[in-house]
């Protein structure tokens, strides 16, 4: 599955509450995710990584629905020649430049 059709399978089952929820809402929900990202991280439990990893992409991308963004063609956009600030792949900017 590419990341585009994960978009469309999400806003397939979820776009119409996400939709009505709003931006702001569904953005609390991101984060709330994120930091059950975060807290499954410092754990180290691989378990829970996985499925946190999935439901934060999944809220990013239904965010990317709402807004009208096509999340696969904006990633290429900007990643496909390499780091888009030096251009390298990998990255050659200093740790603290990167794009």
């Amino acid at each position: 599955m590419t990341i585009g059709e994960f978009q469309e399978t999400i806003r397939k089952i979820y776009f119409n509450k996400d939709n009505e929820r709003g931006l702001d809402g569904t953005f609390s929900w991101f984060i709330e995710e994120v930091g059950e990202l975060s807290r499954a991280m410092r754990n180290k439990d691989l378990p829970a990584m996985k499925e946190e990893f999935a439901d934060v992409l999944a809220w990013l991308v239904s965010m990317a629905s709402i807004c009208g963004v096509d999340i696969e063609s904006a990633a290429m956009e900007k990643y496909s020649a390499g780091c888009p600030k030096c251009g390298s792949s990998p990255c050659a900017c200093p740790a603290d430049r990167r794009g």
